[in-house]
């Protein structure tokens, strides 16, 4: 009988998923460790409008290539 949602591709997911997250979150890390300022305290406290685009372009393009490595 044919099932509507197959759980192994379910948890193939979610387990892609988490991979996923877990390498995005650490290269954020390692970007914050290269950078010579703490980037939380220049984002929130000092509002720092150019370095927000600068973060957020290197996290589209981590979260690209992670997904262009788990898809294959």
């Amino acid at each position: 009988m044919d099932q509507l949602i197959n759980l192994k591709s379910v948890v193939s997911s979610l387990v892609f998923a988490v991979i996923g997250f877990v390498v995005f979150i650490i290269g954020f890390y390692a970007f914050d460790k290269f950078t010579p300022y703490n980037l939380w305290h220049e984002l929130t406290k000092q509002k720092n409008v150019a370095l927000a685009i600068v973060v957020a372009s290197v996290s589209l393009g981590t979260a690209i290539i992670i997904a262009a490595a788990i898809h294959g």
